[in-house]
């Protein structure tokens, strides 16, 4: 079939009497970039501007646009506020025992305090730590925190360690003491991440508790050692004489 786009003597006919369509013409590149330009200019000048550009040329707007403005300078301050947080936290940092009150107890009412009180002596603290480590660049908008137990209880009992408190708004909101509450000496970071999610520290995006195979499979077991003593009592209670 012939190309009706095809520059011929017979296809010119046949698109003079309308049989054809007109010859497609070739996208002109300046035409594009024209249109491009154009679509461009549609945007509001104020969506390329910072803050304190939309509060030099404030006077410049039109009444629609002073809303449409007031609406993007709110946007855009709570942007700058995520990333003042952010950039203020991100990291488990050390502090001692005279800064508890300061950057624990008096930390803003809107964040949430993770300290974890520790020995560096005692392995499972060392786990935590890298755990807190790792979490702490995750949830950048949670304050983690570390402190050499000594440094502010003294004569802690090392059975109690480690120890995680939480925070927010000067109170405790959550407590994990000593090896088992913290997760065991196998933690994972994900079994940490959902303990401190469960008190509301942090917002996770797992679905369940990792942990949750585990312990189902420990209350099967429980469940598997009753069923067994309550059937062999049984069994001695048949096997038992009948005195009359």
């Amino acid at each position: 079939m012939q190309d009706p786009n095809e520059d011929t003597e017979w296809n010119e006919i046949l698109r003079n009497f309308g049989i054809l369509p007109p010859k497609e013409k070739p996208k002109d590149e300046v035409e594009e970039m024209v249109l491009r330009l154009q679509k461009e200019a549609e945007v509001k000048p104020y969506e390329r501007m910072n803050l304190k550009e939309l509060k030099e040329a404030e006077d410049d707007f039109d009444e629609a646009d002073r809303k449409a403005v007031e609406m993007y300078r709110q946007q855009r301050l709570q942007e700058w506020k995520c990333l003042q947080r952010r950039q203020k936290y991100g990291e488990l940092r050390e502090i001692s025992g005279d800064q508890y009150v300061k950057e624990v107890t008096n930390a803003p009412k809107d964040v949430w305090v993770i300290i974890h009180l520790y020995r560096s002596s005692i392995p499972m603290c060392l786990l935590v730590n890298e755990h807190l480590s790792q979490l702490a660049r995750n949830f950048p908008e949670a304050k983690f925190v570390k402190a050499i137990v000594n440094s502010c209880i003294q004569d802690y009992n090392d059975t109690c360690l480690p120890t995680i408190l939480v925070y927010k708004s000067g109170e405790i909101k959550g407590r994990f003491i000593g090896v088992a509450e913290c997760g065991g000496i196998y933690l994972k970071v994900e079994e940490l991440e959902w303990k401190l999610a469960e008190v509301g520290a942090i917002e996770t995006d797992l679905e369940e508790n990792p942990k949750k195979e585990i312990i189902n499979m420990m209350t099967l077991s429980k469940q598997n050692t009753s069923a067994r003593e309550n059937t062999n009592t049984k069994s001695s209670d048949v096997l038992k004489p009948h005195i009359t």
